[in-house]
């Protein structure tokens, strides 16, 4: 892309429509593809929720940061779970982070489905494999697996 990717901003805009998000993930009246997430700040231990998509093939799900490294990642990555909600459906699961090889299937997937978060990419669909390769390391994507089942793939 020309101008490169747009920076990912927590405006005022952003903040309200994930307040807006936030309770309708909570009540499962989101698309199919988000989902409240939520993961203990590595510091505090607090909770924290933030409204996320989910990429599915299968059986299997990743988990996908559009905007790079943000806090929910880092927490994440410390905490080694998350808690998945729509609706009334919760659920617990381990995140395994995927290198950047492994990433990319995921991360074109995610960027075919989600329209909205192209702009902070600096690739497009037609990109080559190598452009993907290194777009990779600047979203962090997550393999989503159940708790009780830590070593299945």
């Amino acid at each position: 892309m020309a101008n490169g990717p747009k920076p990912y901003r927590l405006s005022p805009g952003r903040r309200a429509i994930n307040a807006l998000v936030r309770p309708l993930a909570r009540l499962g009246l989101t698309g199919p593809r988000t989902c409240l997430l939520t993961v203990p700040g590595r510091k505090t231990g607090r909770l924290w929720s933030t409204p996320v998509s989910i990429v599915q093939e299968g059986r299997e799900r990743w988990l996908v940061a559009p905007y790079g490294d943000r806090n929910w990642v880092r927490n994440a990555r410390a905490a080694g779970w998350v808690e998945l909600r729509r609706g009334r459906r919760r659920e617990r699961l381990v995140v395994e982070e995927l290198s950047p090889e492994d990433a990319v299937p995921v991360l074109r997937r995610y960027y075919e489905q989600g329209r909205v978060t192209r702009p902070f990419f600096d690739v497009r669909l037609s990109s080559p494999d190598e452009a993907w390769l290194a777009e990779a390391p600047r979203h962090p994507v997550f393999q989503l697996r159940d708790l009780s089942c830590q070593t299945c793939s």
